[in-house]
């Protein structure tokens, strides 16, 4: 059974890594867009892994199912023309090397030199439990949450207003 977790967690990487790589050198929105949903989905697989299934659900119900939506219509109401571009440039891929490795540098040498002892966590925790406690003390962020997406929504609608000549 150990080696079939395994073979799914080497799967689930796999397929994180394919699918960041795409979404940072894609040129194409919506590609990038399809890299990033197939890294949501491989980390609700990640989830699923360590038997937490409220989780993985409920990264896609929120992740996938409103998030990506919402930036796919951001995405469709503010494209320019001419979007689609050709072949990833040489420096855009540099870049994207740098920009994960600097802050996995960071993160490693951080977590080495100040480990994190471990938490006793109970091993179940019903969704009425975890219901409380997300929106007890994590209520405000829960909001905040919600009006950056409102806010970047709307940002998108107004662009895509004025870009066909509206006032």
């Amino acid at each position: 059974m150990e080696i079939l977790a395994k073979i799914a967690f080497s799967f689930y990487c796999l397929i994180i890594f394919t699918g960041s790589v795409m979404a940072v050198t894609s040129r194409s929105l919506v590609r990038a867009l399809v890299g990033l949903i197939a890294v949501m989905i491989a980390v609700a697989g990640m989830y699923l892994l360590l038997a937490a299934p409220f989780i993985a659900f409920m990264q896609i119900l929120i992740y996938i199912g409103g998030v990506s939506v919402l930036i796919f219509f951001a995405i469709m109401l503010s494209r320019a023309e001419g979007d689609e571009a050709g072949p990833v440039s040489f420096g855009r891929a540099v870049n994207a090397l740098v920009s994960l490795l600097v802050p996995a540098v960071i993160l490693s040498v951080i977590i080495i030199y100040h480990p994190v002892a471990a938490l006793d966590a109970p091993l179940n925790v019903s969704p009425a439990l975890l219901g409380k406690r997300m929106l007890g003390a994590y209520l405000l962020p829960f909001e905040l949450i919600s009006v950056v997406l409102f806010a970047a929504m709307a940002g998108a609608v107004l662009a895509a207003w004025r870009k066909r000549g509206q006032p």
